[in-house]
């Protein structure tokens, strides 16, 4: 599994670059983001060169986040490739809670990252063959 940091931010402009100043005041690469807002709050899921240290930060400079932990895996560039991971956990009754597409440089591969409360779709997964990605 991979460590995704999630932080709670207020739906404000400037919000987001405030909270990315952050980040790059510690030197820390964002390597894939997903925000989604609602009237007054948004919601911004992070896969960070170092989640532990950006949690850290992000309180000190008084955001509300936590670490979640995420899977990742590696997909085909071709089309037909999330569906058929789709298809493989709609088989195996995985629900999603949410899921973004990233891409990781040092593979060179698409990669789909998604959450989920039930911990077998990973070792499932691994089952059909998968290459699950622990960290970019």
């Amino acid at each position: 599994m991979l460590n995704q940091v999630s932080v709670f931010a207020e739906n404000t402009k400037g919000a987001l670059r405030k909270m990315t100043a952050v980040l790059a005041a510690a030197d820390i690469n964002i390597y894939s983001m997903l925000a989604s807002d609602s009237a007054e709050f948004g919601i911004i899921r992070l896969v960070l060169t170092d989640p532990d240290r950006a949690l850290t930060e992000l309180k000190k400079a008084g955001y509300q986040c936590h670490i979640d932990k995420v899977i990742a895996v590696e997909m085909g560039d071709t089309p037909g490739s999330l569906d058929a991971i789709l298809k493989n956990l709609e088989e195996a009754n995985v629900s999603l809670d949410y899921l973004y597409i990233s891409y990781d440089r040092q593979a060179s591969q698409p990669v789909v990252i998604f959450k989920t409360r039930e911990p077998e779709a990973e070792t499932f997964l691994r089952g059909k063959g998968y290459k699950l990605v622990d960290k970019f």
